[in-house]
């Protein structure tokens, strides 16, 4: 047992390493951005009630998901593929399997991109409609301020059964993990854009890909939206299905999970769906 120790401190100190960088990059573009368009003026991201929880889960949820998804992957590949060996396993992890596996690795991107939204897009849908399941997902929706640094704040239940769920899955089904190092650096971005505090909408582009009004009107209240809006990348799922919401001229004003008990601590976050 302790000989994995020193790999999940390598794996945490690659992690700080690279999500350190990208933190000081996006609170730059979006300190920048939101002085001159922000879609609910008077505050600035850094004054933000509850900063602290925020910034906790967004060094916590990174690590806690990139090790999380190897250590499903490995099990997974044992147990279905008979995967045993270190070599086999390395071997299985770096290349993918299979048909999938043989493709260029930015079609096998672009293929990952739009199964996992949306797979995501049905998840999350459910996390709404499950009373058991939306109070995990309602720590998500507890932030009041929503701002790019609010992207992180998932429960770890939430993001097991999602998230890492659906990407394990793919994997699975042969496709490369090398797609993360395409897709890693746009997820990031484009997470902590959509949940920015600016009034962008990309005109009829909305229908194309998701913008911070698009998401914002998801993190209001049920009655004024909360229950629409639930792709993370593509729309046009939204649109499909019968869950879009974009009034033309109208921003979003209040957000929040509805829930007056919410803690705003981490740990106490952390802790409330299990005890309530």
């Amino acid at each position: 047992m302790l000989e994995v120790v020193p790999d999940v401190l390598a794996v945490m100190g690659e992690t700080l390493v690279k999500v350190l960088p990208a933190t000081i990059v996006l609170a730059a573009i979006f300190s920048v951005l939101g002085h001159y368009w922000a879609c609910n003026p008077g505050y600035a991201w850094w004054r933000k009630r509850e900063l602290l929880t925020d910034l906790l889960y967004w060094f916590f949820v990174p690590l806690m998901t990139r090790m999380v998804r190897i250590g499903m992957l490995f099990f997974c590949a044992g147990l279905f593929f008979n995967i045993r060996t270190p070599d086999d396993l390395i071997a299985f992890y770096d290349n993918g399997h299979g048909p999938l596996a043989r493709l260029p690795l930015a079609v096998q991107a672009l293929l990952f991109l739009v199964l996992s939204d949306f797979m995501l897009y049905w998840n999350h849908r459910f996390f709404h409609r499950s009373t058991t399941l939306w109070k995990y997902h309602a720590i998500h929706h507890s932030s009041e301020d929503v701002d790019w640094i609010s992207a992180a704040r998932f429960h770890p239940i939430n993001l097991f059964f999602g998230t890492v769920a659906v990407d394990v899955i793919l994997l699975l089904a042969g496709i490369s993990p090398n797609v993360m190092i395409w897709l890693g650096p746009f997820t990031i971005f484009h997470s902590a854009f959509v949940h920015a505090n600016l009034n962008w909408t990309l005109g009829p582009f909305r229908y194309v890909i998701a913008t911070p009004v698009f998401h914002r009107w998801h993190h209001t209240l049920v009655e004024e939206g909360g229950n629409t809006n639930f792709a993370g990348t593509f729309p046009v799922w939204d649109v499909l299905f019968g869950t879009f919401r974009m009034p033309e001229g109208v921003f979003p004003a209040a957000y929040g999970a509805g829930d007056p008990v919410m803690p705003h601590d981490f740990p106490t976050q952390i802790a409330y769906p299990f005890r309530h």
